[in-house]
C-alpha cells in the first residue's frame, strides 16, 4: 500500500491495537493493495472498488468498519481521495455524498433511517 501520509497512518496503527481497530486497518490495507494492483493493470478505481471491497473482507467486517476503513484510506493512502469521492457518491441516498465530497467528509454507510 502506497501511503501518502505516514505520520497519520502511524497514528492510526498506534491508536488501534485492539482486535476491532486492528481489523479495520488490516481490511483497509488489504483493500488498498488489491486496488493498487488492479489500478497498475489499467483498471479504474470506480470500476473495481466495490468488488474488491468484498474480496478484501476476509474477516466479516461491519458497515461501520467499512466506513472507518474508507476514512483511514482517505487520509493516508495515495488513492484515498479518489476512493472517498467514489464511496460518497455510491453511498448517498439524495445529494449528501456530493455535499460530503465538497467538504472533505466521508459518509457513514452504517446509518439507517426509520420513518
Amino acid at each position: 500500500m502506497e501511503i501518502k501520509d505516514t505520520v497519520a497512518w502511524d497514528k492510526y496503527v498506534k491508536a488501534n491495537t485492539d482486535e476491532y481497530g486492528k481489523a479495520i486497518l488490516d481490511y483497509a490495507e488489504r483493500w488498498a493493495n488489491l486496488l493498487e494492483s488492479s489500478i497498475k493493470k489499467g483498471q479504474k478505481l470506480e470500476d473495481i472498488a466495490d468488488e474488491l471491497s468484498h474480496k478484501a473482507d476476509t474477516d466479516g467486517i461491519t458497515g461501520f468498519m467499512y466506513g472507518a476503513a474508507v476514512q483511514v484510506l482517505a487520509h493516508c493512502w495515495k488513492h484515498g481521495e479518489e476512493l472517498r469521492i467514489w464511496h460518497n457518491l455510491k453511498t448517498q441516498i439524495k445529494d449528501e455524498g456530493e455535499k460530503a465530497n465538497k467538504n472533505g467528509g466521508v459518509l457513514n454507510p452504517a446509518l439507517i433511517s426509520i420513518g
